[in-house]
This record gives C-alpha cells, sequence and structure tokens, in this order.
C-alpha cells in the first residue's frame, strides 16, 4: 500500500512558526515532485509549494513567498513545509502532494490525508 502520511498541523498565534512534515512509505520504486497544498472552508484546493526530485523549489505562491519554504529530506521520500510569520489567512487543511513510480504506474498521483493548521489568536 502506497500512502503519503503528514504531521505538524496545529493551533498558533499570529506571526507564530509550525513544520509540516510528509513521509511517503510502500511500494514505490521513486517519487518525482512532491508539493504542498490547501484548502480553507469554502475555497478550491491552492497550490502552494512544489519542489523537484533534486530539491530544486519550482513554484511557491505569491502570498506565501517569504513565509513558507519547502524541502526534501535527504531520503527523498520525505517533504517539509516551514511556515513562519503565519498569518489568520493561512488557515487551511494542508495536504502533501507526491507524483510517483508505483506498480500502478510511472506517475501515480497521491494525496495524503490532510493536517488541519489554524492561525488564531
Amino acid at each position: 500500500q502506497v500512502q503519503l502520511v503528514e504531521s505538524g498541523g496545529g493551533l498558533v498565534q499570529p506571526g507564530g512558526s509550525l513544520k509540516l512534515s510528509c513521509e511517503a512509505s510502500g511500494s514505490i520504486f521513486s517519487i518525482n515532485d512532491m508539493g504542498w497544498y490547501r484548502q480553507a472552508p469554502g475555497k478550491q484546493r491552492e497550490l502552494v509549494a512544489r519542489i523537484s526530485s533534486s530539491g530544486i523549489t519550482d513554484y511557491v505562491e505569491d502570498s506565501v513567498k517569504g513565509r513558507f519554504t519547502i524541502s526534501r529530506g535527504n531520503a527523498k521520500n520525505m517533504v517539509y513545509l516551514q511556515m513562519n510569520s503565519l498569518k489568520p489567512e493561512d488557515t487551511a487543511v494542508y495536504y502533501c502532494n507526491a507524483h510517483a513510480h508505483t506498480i500502478a504506474g510511472p506517475r501515480t498521483v497521491l494525496w495524503g490525508q490532510g493536517t488541519q493548521v489554524t492561525v488564531s489568536s
């Protein structure tokens, strides 16, 4: 079974920081790009940041530039999202995403279950 498991969400005050983690496991031959999406209540899911298999950040959403940093772990099956200077508008469920070569195909789309981030005083 192939899965992505996120951790690190929670409640934080405005201006605070959180670090989200996501680990891919299961029958995965290789992982290509990985990313973080978020979905706030009543809004569509949006891409926050994406990173290539070689560790190059190839997308960061404008509203989080300079505050959020995406990175890959040395083992390449981990992706992180360091979130600083958090704002109430960052409140959302954050989802890990990956494109991986699995037994289902060379570019299987994987999603985590989501982790809640709430920014409130």
